[in-house]
């Protein structure tokens, strides 16, 4: 389905393009053709525009109450699940830091022909600002449901986290409500799924839309935008790379050897899920025991998407530069803060990162149908990120694992034994039992 969906997302951007620029030669911008036909074409791309929002609430409290209700609190855990927060909270601001830092340096939105950019920036005004106090009184909900309906996606977040906790100190009491979390979250990834057959038509929509009022000239946009991403995804893969290097010493080279296959099949399929099986087999010839593995890739495909958090920064300042809106320096601080916060819990959802830049968009009162101009390209750029996504977890998997003193010397074929932990990955989930002296905790992790 994923490379049908892949095929068909292309498919509708050629046509785009083409329908678009037909559009833009035929008829006079202030025709009555042209305006039905560029409104028919947004209209395509703002469907699924709101679609993306009626996901956010639900679908970030739910995965959120439920990956907490589920860490339990074995202590036999702590030391390795402290080492590995560390980590993934440095690379989030290495990764979202890194891309306001690429992003305002090469400015990719800035000059983009984009229709509207005036009227856009004259009806938005000024940007909201808040100072650190009020940034840190905003976080915390009045109202859960007031919350839930304006998508404030940092108020969801507090009431997820005090949800997920009370459930978990509850435990069987809990139990019931924590069991409707996870139906609700299997509801709304089934419905995330329906959603995302309908991007080839918001593809075409909104490539349609925005190559019939600006023309091709709105392609070199995007070929900048695409270039100079990749350009900063691949400092980034030097600097996690180099950071891995200083744990692991020579063994760096042998574990890029080893991940290069589940890294194609990420960056082919623009999907984290495809690439696991491949990646936890890849770990266990490098000589990552499957009971650190089991633990640290779930855990990480939730907190530790570097590439996908490059990008929500790289793509939100894009498309405030694009309508003409200059952001301070503090603003783009909270930006960083808020995405650094609201990223985490959602990697089991398709284009998730759409979800989070559209939440941020709104929180900080910036254009929200700028999410089309990206959307046009999100297929490209997904690809890169996704790829980025597994090599930032097998260097941190890796790493915490020789961290561990546990990384074995050689690198041995993994071999099932009956007293071996069992692992299976199927239905997106992965499963943990660790080693019969260690505490038993039993986890299912989205991926």
């Amino acid at each position: 389905m994923d490379k049908r969906l892949t095929l068909w997302i292309l498919a509708g951007m050629i046509l785009g393009v083409a329908v678009g620029y037909a559009v833009h030669v035929s008829f006079a911008p202030d025709s009555v053709q042209f305006e039905y036909l560029t409104k028919t074409f947004k209209l395509l791309s703002d469907i699924f525009l709101n679609l993306i929002k009626l996901l956010v609430a639900p679908l970030i409290l739910s995965t959120i109450v439920v990956g907490i209700a589920h860490m339990g609190d074995s202590s036999a855990l702590g030391r390795i699940g402290f080492r590995a927060i560390t980590w993934f909270i440095i690379a989030s601001f290495i990764s979202i830091g890194l891309g306001l830092l690429m992003v305002n340096l090469f400015q990719p939105g800035v000059g983009a022909p984009v229709d509207g950019i005036a009227n856009a920036a004259a009806t938005i005004g000024e940007v909201k600002k808040l100072d650190f106090w009020e940034f840190i009184l905003s976080i915390f909900p009045k109202n859960a449901f007031e919350a839930m309906a304006t998508n404030n996606i940092l108020q969801i977040l507090v009431f997820a986290l005090f949800a997920g906790i009370a459930l978990s100190a509850l435990g069987e009491k809990g139990a019931p409500l924590v069991r409707g979390a996870e139906s609700l979250a299997e509801m709304m990834l089934q419905i995330t799924h329906y959603v995302m057959r309908y991007a080839p038509v918001a593809v075409f929509g909104a490539l349609a839309a925005v190559v019939a009022k600006s023309g091709l000239a709105i392609l070199a946009t995007y070929l900048e935008l695409v270039t100079e991403f990749y350009l900063s995804l691949a400092l980034l893969w030097i600097i996690l790379l180099t950071i891995g290097a200083i744990f692991l010493g020579r063994r760096i080279w042998t574990l890029i050897r080893y991940i290069r296959e589940p890294m194609l099949i990420a960056f082919s399929t623009a999907s984290s899920e495809a690439a696991l099986p491949k990646l936890f087999e890849q770990l266990d010839r490098f000589g990552v025991p499957r009971r650190i593995s089991g633990f640290m890739l779930p855990l990480g495909y939730s907190f530790n998407l570097d590439g996908s958090m490059m990008y929500m920064s790289f793509a939100t300042i894009f498309i405030a530069q694009a309508y003409g809106i200059d952001l301070s320096i503090g603003t783009q601080i909270l930006i960083l803060l808020t995405l650094m916060i609201s990223s985490k819990g959602v990697a089991a959802v398709p284009r998730a990162s759409l979800v989070v830049i559209t939440g941020t968009l709104a929180m900080f009162d910036l254009p929200v149908e700028g999410v089309a101009l990206i959307l046009a390209i999100d297929q490209f750029l997904d690809m890169g990120r996704t790829a980025t996504n597994v090599v930032g977890n097998a260097v941190a998997t890796s790493v915490i694992t020789k961290w561990e003193g546990m990384l074995e010397v050689e690198e041995p074929a993994y071999i099932e034994s009956p007293h071996a932990p069992a692992h299976t990955i199927a239905d997106g989930k992965a499963g943990l039992d660790l080693a019969s002296d260690m505490v038993t905790d039993e986890r299912s992790t989205k991926i």
